[in-house]
């Protein structure tokens, strides 16, 4: 609940005083309260002080339980009979901004273009984005990874009405993988499908670096690359132990975009950028902070990343029988995953029952099974960025009589009191 008060003295008749509520950059005044002293006795609402020959009124409006939507100026109109000729009616205003701040409402944490597939022998760059609603003025927002504030290195990114958000240039112009002994090994990859050096040459040289790589190996000097030592080409050692997933000490990139909204509060999105290592990543606990004038701590929220690990499946009929729709459906996991996984499903040994080699989604859906689908196994693979797993079920396919092919007979023999047998 809020007070304003309006304070002013004067030596003449008080004849009335009016509130207003101004908006649309002052255009607009809606009265939100009036005094006329000619039909009002009731003066609870103001307060006299009588000094020497003039009167120090106080004037008080409450307005309870405000909003955002209650920010803005305030004006205060006193009307007073002249005292010379106590009739004509003299005017003054005072105003007053009101403020209302408001703590975010919302905060939340997600993967940014997820689901998305594992990969083992490439680097990606993983996106976390966090998203604070509700608050005025904007909240400061950062991340902690395992409880310790992550060292960012910030990069601006500029908004536009119709996007509401989009990219700009890195401050330090650092990419976000690093691409040096990429570089090294795609000018020997070149070489060796071009020994005599006709094709162009790729420029994968920084433009501030003059002097040409250099090739170090044990027990030499650095020396200029040569036809001798191209024509080594990568080993199998290299594409399945890659050097990005030994690094330990990644750069960390942070951006954030402010969103005004109509009711006068901010929507924040925080993005925190980083090539990201399975292996050291996976079961690291990361939280997004938000700071707030209006908050006495600071509120979070809290993801920790996890690769998929035992997919649980249910098929639906357990028991099918020809010409059942079966589902089998992912009903979840061992433990909490996150980012969210991509779930794909493929049949051992041959295509979907629709033809196609796989299937997308949280479900599989098998309409109308034939008898040859009996003892057929399906692989339900979960994949997220940190790692994958693969899941398998086995369809059992029950035959009726009624789905017995005509021509096939069941016949019995049973003996009879001659001896002889007599089809029964």
């Amino acid at each position: 609940t809020v007070t304003l008060k309006c304070n002013f003295k004067t030596d003449g008749r008080l004849r009335e005083i009016v509130w207003y509520r101004v908006t649309d950059g002052g255009t607009i005044k809606q009265k939100i309260f009036t005094y006329d002293a000619m039909f009002n006795t009731n003066y609870s609402h103001m307060e006299d002080y009588r000094r020497r020959e003039d009167l120090v009124y106080q004037s008080t409006v409450r307005l309870p339980e405000v909003r955002i939507s209650d920010n803005g100026p305030y004006e205060c109109h006193v009307g007073i009979y002249d005292r010379a000729t106590r009739e004509k009616v003299v005017l003054a205003s005072g105003n007053v901004f009101l403020t209302v701040m408001s703590p975010p409402n919302n905060i939340s944490v997600v993967a940014e273009n997820t689901p998305a597939p594992f990969s083992r022998y490439q680097a990606q760059n993983f996106t976390l984005v966090c998203t604070a609603k509700g608050g005025k003025p904007a909240p400061s927002v950062y991340f902690k990874r395992d409880g310790e504030l992550i060292e960012v290195i910030s990069y601006t990114q500029t908004s536009t009405p119709e996007q509401g958000g989009g990219s700009a240039g890195v401050r330090g112009a650092r990419p976000l993988i690093s691409r040096d002994l990429d570089d090294t090994k795609l000018q020997r990859s070149l070489s060796l499908l071009d020994p005599e050096g006709r094709s162009a040459r790729l420029n994968t040289e920084s433009p501030k670096r003059e002097s040409p790589q250099r090739i170090h190996t044990q027990g030499q000097q650095a020396h200029e690359p040569s036809p001798a030592t191209e024509v080594i080409p990568e080993t199998v050692v290299s594409r399945e132990f890659p050097r990005w997933v030994r690094n330990t000490d990644p750069l960390y990139y942070f951006s954030h975009t402010n969103i005004p909204q109509s009711d006068g509060s901010v929507v924040v999105q925080a993005r925190l950028t980083w090539t990201l290592n399975p292996q050291l990543d996976n079961d690291a606990l990361f939280s997004c902070e938000v700071k707030h004038p209006a908050l006495s701590m600071p509120m979070q929220t809290e993801v920790t990343l996890s690769a998929p690990k035992g997919p649980k499946l249910l098929m639906t009929p357990t028991r099918a029988k020809v010409g059942d729709t079966v589902r089998i459906t992912v009903q979840g996991f061992q433990n909490e995953v996150f980012p969210e996984p991509l779930f794909t499903w493929t049949r051992v040994g041959g295509r979907l029952l629709d033809g196609s080699a796989e299937r997308e989604g949280k479900e599989l859906i098998l309409e109308r099974v034939p008898a040859e689908l009996n003892g057929s196994m399906y692989r339900c693979t979960a994949q997220n960025p940190l790692g994958s797993t693969d899941t398998h079920t086995r369809l059992i396919v029950f035959v009726t009589l009624a789905t017995i092919p005509r021509g096939l007979e069941m016949r019995h023999f049973s003996p009879c009191p001659g001896g002889e047998e007599r089809e029964k």
